[in-house]
């Protein structure tokens, strides 16, 4: 391959003896630093083919081939300052801020610290030497402290808001400090990019930039004020000319048809996804149910524990969501679900779904499960009837095969509903 000009890596050996290609992982892992290109691994592999089809290989892996991983990179950097971030249920995030540094081929200046007991246990102090890794090879996180600063001291999370200043609080069962104010500009601004987003509300060209300007320009303070919006605040936007000004606004009008579980979702109450979300409205199919529900009933929910059940319960109790609610369903918001026909053809069957189906989404394929009786779970057990699989199947797949089970396409799912 090299000598008709492909560009082929150098550096690969063959050996007769296993613990000399061992030998030679390891000195890979060593010398990785001062490759001119990122690795994070080194694979021995047969290279004799009639031993390769001895060996054999599943429907993904080949079995004559091992891939050994190496411990993420690491290196040292100064912590220049700890910044804190208010999420949209209050939560006040440190992240740390430090020299840059390259990582797995990038650029990395910031990590998240996480919550008060990690920096307490990390012992990180401001102006000290850290060590920095990417975790999976994606996420920067702070390993651990390499010397402190001279003279420093141990830090400790301010336990007023940056955003707003309210006082913060700490709860008993979470290691977590919020900001209580219902009104901090931080929160706002995060529920209404939450409540606009592809899985909550759907509300097509309502990106972050945009939802910060109409904050900064005063039009929208919760997210009732988006349906008060006109084609002349749309306008006064930059970059917005009557177009795209009147696609926004058919696209927050067209949001008021949504479902109710999306609605419930979008309002981010705590502990509540969109599974929890349809799971609710399947019992309680309007707004009125949900809000007038006891715990005792939102816990015989399934999957739902008794501090699901107090969330929500709390939830829809709160003044200023009371007050939301009535100024969204004022505006012609749809507070109902429609709880669907649920046929029987797949009545106490469970099945896992895995890769890319061909002609319907993973979505698409759990409803027309679920409708017809069946429930969908999310790993391979020996509870598991079926594994419905599609193109790049992971491993999900791999032990259903190990596991005996019975593996089907779509194609077969659409047959067993017809027959």
């Amino acid at each position: 391959m090299k000598e008709l000009g492909f560009k082929v890596i150098d550096g690969y050996r063959s050996y007769t003896d296993i613990e000399k290609a061992v030998e030679r992982i390891n000195s890979i892992g060593e010398g990785r630093g001062e490759l001119s290109y990122d690795i994070d691994g080194a694979v021995i592999k047969v290279d004799d083919f009639k031993d390769r089809e001895v060996l054999g290989a599943t429907a993904k892996v080949p079995k004559w081939a091992v891939a050994f991983k190496y411990p993420p990179e690491e290196k040292e950097t100064v912590l220049n300052e700890i910044e804190i971030n208010v999420g949209r249920t209050g939560a006040l995030t440190p992240v740390a801020v430090f020299d840059p540094i390259t990582l797995a081929g990038t650029t990395v200046s910031r990590a998240t610290l996480h919550n008060q007991d990690i920096i307490s246990d990390l012992d990180v102090r401001l102006g000290d030497t850290i060590i920095v890794r990417k975790a999976g090879e994606i996420i920067p996180e702070v390993v651990r402290v390499k010397t402190h600063a001279e003279k420093s001291q141990p830090y400790h999370i301010p336990m007023t808001c940056p955003a707003c200043g309210t006082a913060a609080v700490k709860d008993e069962d979470e290691a977590v400090i919020r900001c209580p104010n219902i009104d901090c500009p931080a929160q706002l601004l995060r529920n209404i990019i939450h409540f606009a987003s592809r899985n909550a509300m759907n509300i097509e060209g309502l990106g972050d930039a945009i939802v910060e300007l109409l904050v900064e320009k005063g039009y929208v303070r919760t997210v009732a004020d988006l349906y008060a919006l006109t084609m002349a605040d749309a306008m006064t936007l930059p970059g917005f000319k009557e177009k795209s000004a009147g696609n926004l606004i058919s696209a927050i009008e067209n949001s008021k048809k949504n479902e109710l579980d999306r609605l419930i979702y979008a309002l981010g109450i705590k502990g509540i996804g969109q599974r929890s979300a349809k799971l609710l409205c399947q019992k309680f199919p309007t707004m009125e149910k949900v809000m007038s529900a006891e715990k005792e009933e939102i816990v015989e929910i399934e999957n739902f524990g008794d501090v699901l059940a107090d969330s929500v319960y709390n939830a829809v109790r709160e003044p200023h969501r009371i007050e939301l609610i009535r100024r969204l369903r004022e505006y012609g918001l749809n507070m109902s679900y429609t709880v669907k026909e649920t046929g029987k053809k797949l009545e106490g069957l469970k099945f896992v779904l895995t890769g890319t189906l061909p002609a319907m989404t993973r979505d698409e394929a759990k409803t027309l499960i679920e409708n017809n009786g069946g429930k969908c779970i999310g790993s391979v057990s020996s509870k598991t009837n079926y594994v419905l699989a599609g193109e790049d199947a992971g491993s999900k797949l791999i032990k259903a095969q190990q596991m005996g089970i019975a593996i089907i396409s779509e194609e077969e799912l659409l047959n067993m509903l017809e027959n």
